[in-house]
């Protein structure tokens, strides 16, 4: 696959043209590569040559000063005039602020377009980089390239003294007083010193993905440390903050009231306690717990048991009785066993299989294939209704929306909804590897910042990343118009996804694309919520919107005046006219709350589709 670079290797207006027509894909402003599926193949082997083209006056810093390439979890270290990053599909430009007086020499770098001069930490400099304090570019340096740092910096001068006078030479021009230190005591350092006693209280854990080890997550006592395996898949998780839990990872423990249930004071004992989470992703003491755990892999789809919204197989999890003891209590006792697969998100939920006989029971012991979501409390008890109605607006409006029906739940209690995973295997025979990366994990921020953001920073960050631009950024602009048609306030930056899917054997991942629809909910029509807001702002906005802010966040996203009057007409129409025959199952409306739930949503959609058309 050929790379394109404005004023390098083509003109923009060629470029724009191809683009236009679909030869090209824009990666970022002046950068595209061809339209043949291999881009992220394109985007490694000309690492170098992008970040130079994108920051010509930062140099290769840390660990890509040695390597003169990236680090095998795709990440590429530079220095320049701020601290940076930027992410082009497996590729992430990592820059720090380069110091006042830095030192560098000239490194040749070829690729497929022919040789790069750049300039390149001395190895003095990134000796002194691999003992900065907090600083991602300093974790990215392994023990052994410090070691063989050490080793080159000895030899040109002799002696490890005076390696560490010249290192202290450089430290002291840029006030890097820590960082001399800390190099001067690695060069000095005695062979056979004793090691200071581990602390009980650190943790080293294995992270595996699909039964494949990825890397080990450990934690001193006093800060996270990510270091990952050395190997030829696609990288999944990112180290992007030193001493902080990586975001993926940190994007699948539990919140709200699963947090609550599971009693775990931080972090550390939530990643102890559990072993099975979301996205294939298993975290264990040590490999043998990896073969005690079952592989999530769908064996039985829900559409062979339900019929018309309703779920017809049995429900095999916990009810409510006749002791005193609340269904939620009876549902947080599965959540004892660390085997019970892990969810994110507020709502109270739980993992279940549905096994071939058309039993849904608690995923303890069995793949977890399928999400029970039963009813609230203090007057979110028609939420699972309210829930399947807004997925179904979703299939009428054209999205991919997961199998979702409701269950007839036992001792009277309102419905509950069962959806199918959409992030796992379908049957022995798929052989592909599967993750779900939520937008809080994407722009690493922490799950209480996941009504922070924009449409528009979510779109900056979409277009580098997904495998199929163009398509994801009218998805999310026809995303956006559908939570402000049904109304949902809680369409945040946890509830929108991308779904990163790697053939078997593939070194990248295969396609990186908008994920299905999920956790879409009318949250007007539930107490205290009447006069609720968008959870993302859009042109500014995140209530009283109308066509013409849709029309200015689709020109602020690039696209084309006439797709977005389209979409928003046909999402209007499809919505209104769902809305004239759309009901729930007959088991499920007869309760009065449903009735209403149901009546409020339905004039919503109808008013706000009837308004933004008009």
């Amino acid at each position: 696959m050929a790379l394109h670079l404005v004023g390098e290797t083509i003109d923009a207006k060629r470029a724009h043209l191809r683009a236009q027509s679909g030869e090209l894909i824009q990666l970022v402003r002046g950068v595209y590569v061809d339209d043949d599926g291999n881009a992220e193949t394109a985007v490694l082997s000309h690492a170098v040559r992008i970040a130079h083209y994108l920051y010509p006056n930062a140099y290769l810093s840390s660990a890509s000063a040695a390597l003169l390439a990236p680090t095998p979890d795709g990440r590429l270290f530079i220095s320049g005039r701020r601290n940076q990053r930027t992410r082009l599909r497996n590729l992430e430009i990592v820059q720090n602020e380069a110091p006042p007086h830095p030192s560098t020499a000239v490194a040749v770098v070829g690729d497929d377009l022919g040789e790069l001069r750049i300039d390149v930490s001395s190895p003095r400099q990134r000796f002194l980089e691999a003992f900065r304090l907090r600083s991602e570019h300093a974790s990215a340096v392994t023990a052994n390239m410090r070691t063989q740092m050490a080793a080159r910096l000895v030899e040109e001068h002799g002696s490890a003294r005076a390696a560490a006078d010249a290192v202290w030479a450089l430290a002291r021009e840029n006030a890097w007083y820590r960082e001399g230190e800390g190099a001067e005591r690695f060069l000095l350092v005695q062979p056979g010193t004793a090691k200071a006693p581990a602390n009980k209280a650190a943790l080293d854990l294995l992270v595996a993905w699909h039964g494949e080890f990825l890397g080990r997550l450990t934690h001193d006592g006093f800060e996270w440390r990510w270091k990952p395996q050395k190997r030829s898949g696609p990288a999944l998780v990112r180290e992007t903050t030193p001493g902080k839990l990586p975001a993926f990872i940190e994007s699948l423990l539990p919140e709200g009231w699963l947090a609550q249930v599971l009693h775990e004071r931080d972090e550390r004992e939530a990643l102890r306690r559990g072993r099975r989470y979301m996205s294939n992703i298993v975290i264990v003491q040590n490999r043998a717990e990896l073969a005690t755990l079952p592989a999530d892999v769908l064996a039985t789809p829900l559409a062979a048991f339900a019929d018309a919204g309703r779920f017809t197989g049995r429900y095999g999890g916990p009810a409510r009785g006749e002791i005193e003891e609340t269904f939620e209590q009876k549902l947080a006792r599965i959540y004892e066993r660390a085997e019970t697969p892990r969810l994110s998100g507020v709502q109270i939920k739980a993992p279940m299989s549905l096994l071939a006989d058309g039993d849904l029971v608690p995923a303890i012991d069995q793949p977890f294939t399928h999400i029970l979501k039963p009813a609230g409390t203090a007057g979110y008890e028609t939420l699972p209704v309210v829930e399947w109605l807004c997925l179904e607006f979703g299939r009428a409006a054209g999205f991919d929306v997961p199998s979702a029906a409701l269950i007839e739940m036992p001792d009277g209690m309102l419905p509950a909804l069962v959806v199918e995973r959409f992030d796992i295997r379908r049957g022995p025979q798929d052989q592909r590897r599967l993750a779900l990366e939520d937008f809080c994990s994407i722009l690493d921020l922490p799950a209480s910042a996941k009504y922070d953001g924009t449409i528009e920073r979510m779109a900056r960050s979409l277009r580098p990343l997904s495998t199929d631009p163009a398509a994801d950024l009218n998805t999310l602009f026809r995303r956006a118009i559908f939570a402000w048609l049904i109304a949902d306030g809680d369409m945040h930056m946890k509830n929108l996804a991308l779904l990163k899917t790697a053939d078997a054997g593939a070194k990248a991942f295969t396609t990186v694309r908008f994920a299905p629809l999920y956790d879409a909910v009318t949250t007007r029509v539930f107490p205290g919520l009447g006069n609720d807001r968008m959870a993302l702002k859009l042109n500014g906005k995140d209530d009283r919107l109308n066509a013409q802010d849709f029309l200015a966040l689709a020109r602020t996203i690039g696209l084309t005046a006439g797709d977005a009057g389209a979409a928003i007409t046909e999402l209007a129409a499809r919505l209104s006219e769902r809305a004239l025959t759309l009901r729930l199952p007959d088991f499920a409306g007869h309760a009065e709350a449903a009735k209403s739930g149901q009546g409020k949503l339905m004039a919503i959609v109808s008013e706000r589709s009837a308004a933004i058309a008009g």
